[in-house]
């Protein structure tokens, strides 16, 4: 449990504690610390901008990979220039697969656990062009990495027109769900108009309530989560795993 988590927990605590002691529902004391806990994570941004992040990453780092490579230095060469200058996302990847290699492994399984580590099929498209440039170790690589990274520039720039379209809807949800806290805090301290939900029965209506509202969150966050692309490059039987 990380600190953050923990200070959430003891404000929701407190909260519901006090709600108990100012409504009389024992019911306080397990949604105020859910609230506080599960509605950041419902309602926050999902890890779309992450991923987003190391898309750009990619592209940048193979578009530097093609500017290396066409001063004429051989492959594994190149990898090893680009190292200073790989963006901070795949920079531990790329210094593994330097390392690897520095260590003599072969070439196309270096560039395989390479993939596994991105662990996106973005990743899968370029170690697979790299492996076809270690095995044929002719010109032409620079080009396709060059067209490669353009293509990656383009879905990058898509995926972030999809990510802030999906904002939108997770804006007004926070909205929606705000007000409709504020309010029911309201009606907690007012008495009368919540004065059924007191009741064992009340109690049970409300935790139904609640959970079809959760319930409704988290299929909202579902639709606006994207499927990732499958993989399609494996890793060989005879790859190892960095020591």
């Amino acid at each position: 449990m990380t600190s953050r988590t923990r200070m959430l927990l003891v404000t929701g605590v407190g909260l519901g504690f006090t709600g108990w002691v100012i409504t009389g529902w024992v019911l306080a004391l397990v949604i105020a610390p859910v609230a506080v806990i599960g509605l950041p994570a419902l309602l926050g941004a999902p890890p779309a901008a992450t991923q987003i992040n190391r898309l750009e990453a990619m592209e940048e780092w193979t578009r530097s990979l093609s500017g290396v490579l066409t001063v004429g230095i051989g492959l594994e060469q190149a990898l090893g220039a680009t190292l200073r200058s790989t963006p901070a996302p795949i920079n531990p990847e790329v210094s593994r697969l330097v390392a690897r290699l520095r260590a003599r492994w072969d070439t196309e399984t270096a560039l395989r656990a390479f993939a596994d580590e991105l662990d996106d099929a973005t990743g899968d498209l370029i170690a697979a062009n790299l492996i076809l440039g270690a095995r044929r170790r002719g010109g032409g690589l620079a080009s396709v990495l060059e067209g490669l990274a353009e293509s990656v520039a383009a879905d990058v720039r898509a995926r972030r027109q999809v990510e802030a379209d999906r904002a939108k809807p997770r804006a007004t949800a926070r909205w929606v769900t705000l007000i409709s806290a504020t309010v029911l805090v309201v009606l907690a301290f007012s008495g009368q108009y919540v004065e059924p939900y007191a009741t064992a029965i009340g109690q049970v209506i409300l935790v139904v309530l609640l959970s079809a509202y959760v319930g409704t969150l988290i299929w909202m966050r579902r639709m606006a989560s994207g499927k990732p692309l499958p993989r399609f490059l494996g890793t060989r039987p005879d790859a190892v795993a960095t020591p």
